[in-house]
């Protein structure tokens, strides 16, 4: 199976952060956000990666690419670890760049991928959203793709306050963690949202899901929505989440997610906390 990353937004809410870089390249503690993307890509068992960009988004390219320069520094100073982390980023997958040529939506991002996909299921994995879980966000997906064999999305629980931030869905409880999807709803008002199960941003779609973003009109934000093309398909599953979301979406959050992962890295905790302890006095 092949894997989509859309990462061709503007990312107006880390301005001016994100006025020469890509959002997506922004470090979540020691690496760009869109790398945990492109690894849980591969744990999943995907080595074949389009990565949907946009001006201003070379520096993805450049980073899943080889850096000669560097290696070659690393190789004669000795610093052989940092070496080998730097070369199996660029051999962790075959990845593919194309552009989408303007800001009409995730729908639409997701559209530029289909002469790639080639009428094959495929998997989306949002390149501001990291998971973490002992089987990865997108192999669970998988998984319930090959039982069922209809398109399933990654659903969990949204705070109250947050649900205007989220697709929600509507649906009918099958087994346990999996809904059979009867409606979606786009960034609804908290009174109009028919559940507090929002989509997280992971999907694994039958390829019919190019007729049904070709034959959408523009939704919220005069935008090609992902969420209004998923309402066409025959059926659609949702997958509850059991694993750890780290939303890149506002400064806060992404600030709060790369506390959180340092927080688990062996070498950075034990100073982290005692700053911290420190900081809160």
């Amino acid at each position: 199976m092949k894997a989509v990353i859309p990462a061709a937004g503007l990312g107006t809410r880390f301005l001016p952060a994100t006025k020469a870089q890509p959002k997506e390249m922004l470090p979540v503690f020691d690496k760009p956000t869109i790398q945990y993307v492109v690894e849980e890509a591969v744990s999943s068992g995907i080595d074949d990666i389009l990565i949907i960009t946009g001006k201003g988004k070379r520096s993805i390219e450049d980073h899943f690419d080889r850096s000669f320069e560097l290696e070659y520094f690393l190789r004669n100073s000795g610093k052989l670890d940092y070496l080998s982390e730097i070369e199996s980023i660029s051999e962790m997958a075959d990845i593919y760049y194309v552009r989408q040529k303007d800001q009409r939506g995730l729908g639409d991002a997701i559209y530029c991928a289909k002469k790639h996909i080639d009428d094959e299921p495929f998997a989306v994995l949002l390149g501001d959203t990291i998971t973490q879980s002992k089987i990865p966000c997108t192999k669970q997906l998988m998984n319930n793709f090959h039982k069922y064999g209809y398109s399933t999305i990654a659903i969990e629980e949204v705070d109250k306050e947050k649900i205007e931030r989220y697709g929600i869905i509507k649906g009918e409880k099958i087994a346990d963690s999996l809904y059979k999807i009867e409606e979606l709803v786009e960034k609804p008002k908290i009174q109009d949202a028919p559940s507090n199960l929002g989509i997280l941003g992971r999907y694994v779609l039958v390829p019919d899901i190019f007729d049904c973003i070709k034959g959408v009109s523009p939704g919220i934000g005069g935008e090609i929505q992902l969420t209004d093309a998923m309402r066409c398909l025959d059926e659609i599953y949702g997958c509850v989440f059991g694993g750890k979301t780290y939303d890149i979406g506002n400064k806060v959050d992404w600030l709060k997610s790369s506390v959180e992962i340092a927080l688990k890295n062996e070498d950075a905790k034990d100073e982290l906390r005692e700053y911290l302890k420190e900081l809160l006095k």
